[in-house]
């Protein structure tokens, strides 16, 4: 008896060993997001993460910082992995314009009139986006295609064509933005999300020009009642990034994990992207909330719009500096190739 006793604990001895060798092993890497965990982006981050501890038999960790809670200021961040200072990070390119202007211009709205062509260009984005990162000492290992939600026109009364939209006062998002509605002679101002809500309150603007699909996320329909569609979302999107500090320091076979978990994400969230039945299931919600869903903007509107945008753009690019103007010269190109 004496004798199987001490064969149990020498056993249990040597499994608690093990245990303690197996946990030194493991090797963690810290990952910023910017997006709150309320977000779809942040589940899929968190489903990369799990991915990742699965398929290396947990040992390689991914802990994410959601809502950025590690503190870092996006403006920063191509600097901040440059430095190895963080492992990991979402890199969306239209942060960067401070350090990396051309990453700003890769992508605008207007580019596209079908959600489709949206996926024909994601192999010539994501060739551009991780030629931009690398010369930052990031090496890339897939992401997070956006969903390709409508994009409306939200007003306080029905309004659905440009004449109508003319000396009315609209929100939008970006510069560009702002340049294209101008070259259309629309007055439009760069309002934040979180003061959209406000602004049509008070009359500061009379529309915003928003991602319809989620605007019930913001309770747009308490305050703009009549919503027109315009075009599908340009959504630029979230690449996976690791800094070379943090890359060189892992095994070829959790460098090969990494970018296999990246890879399947990056398919998952493309074959997910594009849905007519979301779009549909969206629009019919709006129209429970009290909104008057008009007939979408004709598409002599829509070809001035994407003319407005592509002069917008260019200009925009030739400020950027010959990357700046390259990438929107390999953008151009791409999209000549479209098909509907």
């Amino acid at each position: 008896m004496n004798i199987l006793m001490l064969k149990r604990i020498v056993a249990a001895a040597m499994l608690a060993v093990a245990g303690v060798a197996a946990a030194a092993d493991t090797i963690e890497l810290k990952m910023h997001s910017q997006i709150v965990e309320s977000r779809p982006e942040a589940k899929y981050l968190q489903q990369f993460a799990d991915d990742v501890a699965a398929r290396s038999n947990g040992r390689l960790k991914i802990n994410v910082f959601h809502a950025g809670s590690l503190g870092l200021k996006d403006t920063d961040l191509l600097r901040i992995m440059q430095a190895g200072a963080v492992d990991m990070a979402m890199l969306y390119g239209e942060y960067f314009t401070r350090d990396a202007p051309e990453l700003g211009v890769v992508y605008v709205q207007g580019a596209i009139r079908t959600p489709q062509q949206h996926l024909q260009l994601l192999p010539t984005m994501r060739a551009i986006y991780e030629e931009g990162y690398s010369k930052w000492r990031i090496h890339t290992v897939g992401g997070v295609v956006s969903p390709v939600f409508n994009v409306g026109v939200h007003c306080k009364e029905p309004i659905n064509n440009l004449s109508q939209l003319k000396g009315k006062k609209l929100r939008v998002w970006g510069s560009h933005l702002v340049s294209t509605f101008q070259g259309l002679d629309v007055a439009a101002q760069v309002i934040p999300q979180n003061s959209m809500y406000m602004a049509l309150q008070t009359g500061v603007v009379d529309c915003a020009y928003y991602l319809s699909t989620v605007a019930k996320t913001v309770s747009l329909q308490e305050v703009a009642k009549y919503e027109a569609y315009l075009h599908p979302w340009a959504a630029v999107p979230w690449m996976f990034g690791v800094s070379d500090k943090a890359w060189s320091r892992l095994p070829k076979d959790l460098q090969a994990v990494l970018a296999e978990a990246g890879e399947a994400m990056w398919a998952k969230t493309r074959e997910a992207a594009v849905s007519p039945q979301r779009e549909s299931a969206a629009i019919e919600e709006r129209k429970a909330l009290g909104i008057t869903m008009l007939q979408p903007f004709p598409e002599g509107d829509v070809s001035a719009f994407a003319a407005a945008s592509d002069k917008a753009w260019a200009d925009m690019a030739k400020s950027a500096g010959p990357k700046g103007t390259e990438y929107y010269q390999r953008m151009k190109e791409a999209i000549a190739k479209l098909t509907p």
